[in-house]
C-alpha cells in the first residue's frame, strides 16, 4: 500500500518554483549573462543524440527559464515553444528571448501544468518534444505525462528524454556508496529543505516539496505504451551537480566519482520516435 499523494502537491510545488525563480535569474549556476553573450546551456551527450535541429519544431516541457528552448532556437530550430506551469519562470524565459532577438514566432512560452500541454500549446505537434534533466520527478503519474507527450510527437518525429537516473536517489547521501533508498518505491516524497540546488545557501520561505521516482523500466514501458518506438536507451556515468560528497568535478563542468571506484549510472536519455503515418 503506498502512502496517499498530498492533495496540495501541485500548489506546493509550484509555489516552491516561483519563489526559486527569482535565485536562479539571479546566481552564478545559470549565469544569465553568459547565456545572453553566446553560451549554450546543452549538455554534449544531448546535442549529439538529438542530432541537427535546423528547421525543426521543438516543443520543451518543463522548460524553467527556458535556456534550453533557447538553445535550441540558437541551433536553428525553426520554432521552439516552452511550457511550464511556473509563470515567473516563464515571464523569465520570454524576457531572455526578447533580449536575444528572438520573437515569438522563434520562441515563444506558455505557463502550464504539463498536463494539460495538449490544450495550452499552439500547434497540435512537434517535429521533437523535449524534456530535460530533473523534471520526471515532479510529476506523480508518468503513464499519464507518457500518453500526453507522445500526443505531441508529430508522425516522423521524436521524443527525446534526458533525465536524472532514479539509481542515484537510492545511495546514500553522503558517499553513494550504500543502497540505502528503495528502488521501487511509489511513494510521495515530501521534503522540507531549504534553498535551492542552484544556492543551497539561499533564503526560502517555500520550503516543501513532493516528488516521485520512476524507476527507468517504467518510464520506458509508458512511452511504448503510448505509441512509440524505442529507439535507444543511453545510461551515462556522470551528473550536473554534487549529489554526494565523493563525486568529483571535472573541467567539462560533470561530476564524477574518483578513477577506481565503480561506476553507477548517475543520467540517462532515451530517443523514442513515431514512425510517419503512425
Amino acid at each position: 500500500m503506498y502512502a496517499p499523494t498530498p492533495d496540495d502537491w501541485h500548489e506546493t510545488n509550484r509555489a516552491r518554483w516561483d519563489e526559486r525563480v527569482a535565485i536562479h535569474a539571479a546566481g552564478d549556476y545559470y549565469d544569465l549573462d553568459a547565456f545572453r553573450a553566446g553560451k549554450d546551456s546543452l549538455r554534449d551527450f544531448e546535442l549529439a543524440e538529438v542530432g541537427e535541429v535546423t528547421g525543426r519544431t521543438l516543443l520543451h516541457l518543463q522548460c524553467h527559464i527556458g535556456l534550453d528552448t533557447l538553445s535550441w532556437a540558437r541551433r536553428g530550430a525553426a520554432h521552439v515553444v516552452g511550457l511550464d506551469f511556473s509563470e515567473p519562470a516563464v515571464e523569465t524565459a520570454r524576457g531572455l528571448a526578447g533580449a536575444l532577438g528572438l520573437r515569438p514566432e522563434r520562441a515563444a512560452f506558455v505557463t502550464a501544468d504539463v498536463y494539460d500541454a495538449v490544450e495550452a500549446v499552439p500547434d497540435s505537434a512537434y517535429d521533437i518534444v523535449y524534456t530535460g534533466i530533473g523534471a520526471l520527478n515532479w510529476l506523480p503519474d508518468v503513464r499519464r505525462w507518457a500518453e500526453i507527450a507522445a500526443s505531441l510527437v508529430a508522425p516522423g518525429g521524436f521524443l527525446y528524454l534526458a533525465e536524472c537516473h532514479p539509481l542515484g536517489e537510492c545511495l546514500d547521501d553522503a558517499t553513494g556508496s550504500t543502497v540505502t533508498y528503495d528502488y521501487f518505491s511509489r511513494d510521495p516524497w515530501v521534503d522540507e529543505t531549504p534553498g535551492t540546488y542552484a544556492d543551497r545557501d539561499a533564503v526560502t520561505v517555500h520550503n516543501r516539496s513532493v516528488e516521485w521516482q520512476h524507476p527507468v523500466g517504467e518510464v520506458v514501458s509508458a512511452l511504448a505504451a503510448a505509441g512509440l518506438r524505442i529507439d535507444f536507451l543511453h545510461e551515462h556515468d556522470v551528473t550536473l551537480y554534487g549529489r554526494y560528497g565523493a563525486l568529483e568535478r571535472h573541467a567539462d563542468g560533470y561530476y564524477r566519482f574518483p578513477a577506481g571506484r565503480p561506476r553507477i549510472p548517475m543520467m540517462y536519455s532515451i530517443k523514442a520516435s513515431r514512425p510517419t503515418g503512425g
